[in-house]
């Protein structure tokens, strides 16, 4: 067999691997009704209605899933924001959470809770698909692009101080171990979704060493996958080419280092209709969250005015990333059918219907 017949073989055997541990951990844990426990994190403002919402529908489509539902208001462990140690202990005894938005104080010394999160879970990876959906235009049609987003380091270590009075120095983290391992999970993940080609989006022009690091890294991680194309290209030029035509990016999974996913991955939100329409997964090798990325929207909560669709696209995700495929495919295909139909949408898709009266009109779409 030639080397490259082997390196190929040797990245199909792994990413195989990967599922069959993936499907193991769960099958291990599914209860004696043959429904799989996962983990529900229904989260603040609205999360509790667009929550319900999910798991409405995925009664109505008889979606193998039962839930449970944990606290994580944050504690303190030795001066620290922390997570509740019974939230910590379902996801990792149901390897699987969804999660609606949660709310963090802006300027009163709390860690964010979705950074506590990934940082407790190891979740080195955000997956951040952005696709046009019929139904609601917007100026760009037919995008469909993924942002790979490394979830753990970058400007998001946290590792800041003063220098003298007035001067702050915020240190950026690049480590070689965790650029390998998004970067490969980037590779195989397009390899799973039948992506062409990986790009990688650095400054390194400017950040030699650390952006550097990461783009070494990624076109030696490449040689792994012959079977997917690598290029890498400015974050600058990447910012202004997507938004002036994403036609090209389809075709690609862009990976990038923590702070450039965070911006990018909500600029392109925006291409599709915004947040609200946009679905998330947090993947670690133990556990994995997925999660509506937009507010908590106190101001509209419990007035039955929220859009579920971001959280219920990340349900979507969630399933796949279970191996639950045909029931992804039944709940999606009703998602997409009611929003293309525009009938039955919430103020913010431009209709009247209220959160409720959405969901319900997915579930007559259900087949």
């Amino acid at each position: 067999m030639s080397s490259f017949a082997r390196t190929q073989s040797q990245a199909k055997r792994e990413l195989r691997s990967l599922r069959a541990r993936k499907m193991q951990k769960l099958t291990r844990d599914s209860t004696s009704q043959g429904k799989y426990t996962v983990t529900l994190i229904e989260g603040d403002g609205i999360g509790p209605e667009i929550s319900q919402s999910v798991k409405d529908i995925f009664a109505a489509a008889k979606a193998p899933i039962e839930w449970e539902p944990v606290d994580v208001t944050p504690i303190l462990k030795d001066g620290r924001t922390a997570i509740p140690d019974k939230a910590i202990s379902s996801v990792r005894k149901n390897y699987v959470a969804l999660k609606g938005p949660l709310a963090t104080p802006v300027g009163k010394g709390h860690v964010s809770l979705n950074l506590t999160l990934r940082r407790t879970f190891n979740l080195f990876a955000n997956v951040r698909p952005c696709r046009s959906i019929a139904g609601y235009k917007t100026p760009y049609d037919n995008v469909d692009t993924i942002l790979i987003r490394e979830n753990t380091e970058g400007e998001y270590s946290g590792i800041e101080h003063v220098v003298v009075d007035g001067v702050v120095q915020s240190i950026k983290l690049i480590t070689r171990e965790a650029s390998e391992r998004v970067l490969r999970f980037a590779f195989q993940y397009a390899e799973e979704v039948g992506k062409r080609k990986v790009r990688a989006v650095h400054k390194a022009t400017i950040m030699k060493m650390s952006d550097g690091l990461f783009l070494r890294t990624a076109k030696k991680i490449s040689e792994d996958f012959p079977n997917v194309e690598f290029d890498a290209e400015l974050l600058d030029n990447t910012c202004l080419k997507i938004v002036t035509d994403p036609g090209p990016y389809n075709d690609l999974v862009l990976v990038m280092p923590n702070l450039y996913g965070d911006i990018l991955s909500d600029m392109c939100a925006g291409l599709i209709g915004g947040l609200g329409l946009t679905p998330s997964g947090n993947i670690g090798d133990e556990c994995s969250i997925f999660e509506a990325v937009h507010g908590s929207a106190p101001d509209i909560a419990g007035k039955a005015l929220a859009n579920p669709t971001a959280l219920l696209l990340s349900s979507i995700m969630m399933l796949q990333h279970m191996g639950l495929n045909d029931h992804a495919v039944k709940i999606q295909r009703a998602i997409f059918d009611t929003l293309a139909e525009g009938k039955t949408l919430t103020g913010d898709l431009g209709g009247k219907a209220k959160t409720h009266e959405y969901a319900q009109a997915i579930i007559e779409k259900l087949s």
